[in-house]
């Protein structure tokens, strides 16, 4: 049964057929592009309890070597979360280890894709992704690797 969550949140309407261990190759990829809103820094500030003036204070934010908020670090990795849990592999993955190397600061407004690209197949139930994040300015602002374990087999619901 589907539950619907209490608070306003965009659901997807359909998801893509995830891969599954049996489908999953070397070089498969996946991607997902979101705009960082402010609403979006308040929330995770929220849901963390992270809200440090870097993210929500602009004034302090000012005076930093930034010049403005930044997005936190977390959130802009949570969007490889998402590519990874609904792209590919998709539906059903479970995310098991993410390292990440931040390059540049993600500022309210940007839009940040994600990508991963499979790298390894470590074993049947382990796949080793490349993730990296890239601003509309053409930046790269994050790079690292994932392992997940992808699903056994398709089921959509």
């Amino acid at each position: 049964m589907r539950v619907e969550p209490p608070w306003e949140c965009e659901m997807p309407s359909e998801y893509p057929v995830p891969k599954t261990r049996a489908t999953l190759t070397v070089g498969d990829s996946g991607k997902f592009t979101k705009v960082i809103t402010e609403a979006d820094v308040f929330k995770f500030a929220d849901a963390s309890g992270d809200h440090n003036p870097l993210h929500i204070d602009e004034e302090y934010a000012r005076r930093s070597v930034f010049g403005r908020r930044v997005a936190h670090g977390i959130l802009v990795s949570g969007i490889i979360s998402t590519v990874l849990g609904s792209e590919l592999p998709g539906l059903g993955t479970i995310f098991v280890e993410l390292h990440i190397q931040f390059l540049k600061p993600v500022f309210i407004g940007d839009t940040v894709t994600a990508t991963a690209y499979v790298m390894e197949i470590i074993n049947p139930k382990r796949v080793r992704l490349l993730v990296a994040c890239v601003n509309d300015r053409g930046e790269d602002v994050a790079i690292g690797n994932a392992v997940v374990v992808p699903p056994a087999e398709t089921r959509l619901v």
